[in-house]
């Protein structure tokens, strides 16, 4: 099993509340949740106006599953129009081999 996990910051110019931040963010969050079947979550910044970080959760038996899927999700959150991306990292934890389940 391979944990995929990925963190974006983003920058929202131009928004002046957090109520149109907290907008533009749960959109980014409801599109790609329901796009990709992942976990996500605003996971930093949630006090600042023009800043925001999320977190991003995946779950395969292929480490190359798991990474491209975040790749994808990394794109598509690039192509958010009402947000720009300032730094992306991502993990991918191996869990045990696959062979090794039991019931």
């Amino acid at each position: 099993m391979v944990v995929g996990v990925c963190q974006i910051s983003l920058s929202l110019p131009g928004v002046t509340s957090l109520k149109a931040k907290r907008s533009i963010i749960r959109k980014v969050l409801d599109r790609t949740a329901n796009r990709f079947n992942v976990s996500v979550a605003e996971v930093g910044q949630q006090d600042a106006h023009r800043q925001a970080t999320l977190g991003f959760a995946v779950v395969s038996g292929d480490r190359r599953h798991a990474n491209s899927m975040l790749d994808s999700i990394a794109a598509f959150v690039e192509g958010s129009a009402d947000a720009v991306v300032l730094d992306r990292s991502t993990e991918l934890v191996s869990m045990g081999d696959v062979g090794d389940w039991t019931d």
